[in-house]
């Protein structure tokens, strides 16, 4: 994603996330608009301002802002057993891939034996043991995601209705009678106690995590991370709110068109800034060539074809394995910021030609206008749920305000019912912006496909068994149920990638490709 919240590359699997994979957690503080920040990620998807190849629907699902309780955590794990027991079937088992040795024909002259031939990767395939636990594992985050969720609104109409917001707004007024400074005690203590309600959400997410081996962070470094997260988030959460607070006293009645045409400058500029200073404070980042100058050399290849302006220099190693058993590559940034990355985790657990693979589909994201189109999308969409919001928002303050202890609209104690409604906004555009997505993901695919076609040998077959090996390693869902792929899924299930990647060959059929029209010979 173009990934703000400014989502930490931590959803899928987080989103993704997806899966708690580690990527950055910064800004993703329990306000609507580092909520809205995540419709961007989604939609580009990959957290902290980045496109990623494999998140999917769980990405975006154990970094959720929301509260939770250690028995309503847990009650749903319980039920998963009984709710999403795998059913052995010819539709949802999924055998192992056989052996590639072949024996041999009697009596056959042995110039017209052929060699054994490798396996071809036509489905996605998993053994019975790790078919069960990526069900398991799925169906765990899916039951986790919509706890979360329900918790979260839960939380905010709590405050409200008990007051607390008001409480917190009249303890600021105590303290100082400036109206903006009233704004930076409020805003950090709102925030932290969002926050706090929702890390039992975040540690049975990180611990779903590692006992599923999809983590290898430990406690230490993960509280760290988290609290680092905190304090980015709760930095955009006093600039974004007190901009909104501003734009609100001078336009009561255009307030969201003003926020708007402020924020988008504000995200874009965060996104831009991302690898050099917020990543970092995640991960850490090698140039790639000192490391593995034969995979840089190769991958500079793809990057002519594609006509992408990022040389060698530009190309880093992620220390990715520290955190995450994961593997991704993808291109962040833009302009002077803009570069490739590749998980280390990539480089051990996949061939280079499926590395190239996915660094074609990343490519895509960039050749295809992905990111523009993507921040396009966005803007429109947040400018709609703002003047959706900016309604729903007077009505609420004048049916329940004085209820809730509101003085009205500008009060720092309304806050929270902005936060409210922005967040149901959210949830009900999810399948629109996820669906989007779905598109933007697929064409990458075909991208990816035709970019490396001639570079990389078999390449179809080079690109079916790189989602093989994802799906292993992550865990993939072999058959997410229909609703959850349309709502909560921003990349098309991982079983259809693999077998349309499978199946993609305009080429023997003399058909031209669809992105790639001209294949030059690949540069030496």
């Amino acid at each position: 994603m173009v990934g703000m919240t400014v989502v930490s590359p931590a959803r899928k699997r987080e989103w993704r996330v997806k899966r708690g994979m580690g990527q950055l957690r910064a800004m993703r503080a329990a306000t609507g608009f580092v909520l809205f920040c995540a419709i961007f990620a989604a939609i580009s998807s990959a957290h902290g301002g980045r496109v990623s190849l494999v998140r999917g629907a769980n990405e975006t699902f154990v970094s959720v802002v929301s509260a939770a309780t250690p028995q309503l955590i847990a009650a749903p794990s319980r039920l998963i057993a009984a709710a999403y027991k795998p059913q052995a079937s010819e539709v949802q088992i999924y055998p192992e891939r056989p052996t590639p040795s072949q024996p041999a024909v009697p009596n056959m002259p042995d110039a017209e034996k052929k060699p054994p031939q490798p396996p071809k990767t036509e489905q996605y395939t998993l053994s019975g043991e790790r078919y069960e636990k990526a069900i398991a594992y799925s169906r765990a985050e899916y039951v986790l995601y919509l706890v979360s969720y329900l918790l979260g609104v839960f939380v905010l109409v709590v405050i409200l209705r008990f007051g607390i917001a008001a409480k917190i707004r009249a303890f600021a007024e105590r303290k100082t009678p400036n109206h903006w400074l009233q704004g930076l005690i409020f805003i950090p203590l709102l925030i932290a106690v969002l926050d706090l309600c929702s890390l039992p959400i975040h540690l049975y997410g990180h611990s779903l995590s590692l006992r599923f081996e999809q983590s290898v962070e430990t406690w230490g470094p993960w509280f760290w991370d988290w609290a680092k997260s905190e304090l980015l988030g709760i930095g955009a959460a006093i600039l974004m709110v007190m901009v909104l607070f501003r734009v609100m006293r001078l336009s009561p009645r255009r307030w969201w068109f003003f926020f708007w045409v402020a924020a988008l400058p504000i995200l874009l500029f965060i996104f831009f800034i991302s690898p050099w200073f917020v990543d970092p404070l995640f991960y850490t980042f090698h140039p790639l060539a000192d490391k593995y100058p034969a995979l840089a050399a190769d991958m500079e290849k793809v990057v002519q074809r594609a006509n992408l302006n990022i040389p060698t220099d530009r190309m880093f190693l992620m220390d990715a394995s520290k955190k995450t058993n994961d593997v991704n590559a993808y291109v962040t940034g833009f302009g002077a910021s803009e570069r490739i990355v590749v998980w280390d985790t990539t480089v051990q657990k996949l061939t280079t030609d499926e590395t190239l693979f996915i660094f074609g589909h990343e490519s895509g994201h960039y050749v295809l206008n992905h990111i523009r189109n993507g921040f396009t999308f966005f803007a429109v969409g947040l400018l709609a749920a703002l003047f959706v919001g900016y309604r729903l928002f007077n009505w609420a303050i004048g049916k329940w305000g004085r209820s809730w202890g509101i003085e009205g609209p500008e009060d720092w104690a309304s806050l929270p019912a902005m936060l409210l409604i922005l967040e149901i906004l959210v949830f009900i555009a999810m399948p629109i912006e996820n669906g989007y997505s779905r598109v933007q993901e697929h064409n990458a695919d075909i991208y990816g496909l035709e970019v490396v076609h001639g570079i990389v040998p078999n390449s179809a077959e080079v690109a079916a068994h790189s989602f093989q090996v994802l799906g292993e390693i992550g865990l993939a869902d072999p058959n997410p149920p229909a609703l959850i792929t349309f709502w909560l899924y921003s990349h098309p299930p991982l079983a259809e990638r693999l077998v349309f990647a499978h199946t993609y060959d305009p080429w023997s059929k003399g058909e031209s490709p669809k992105y790639v029209k001209a294949l030059p010979s690949p540069p030496k």
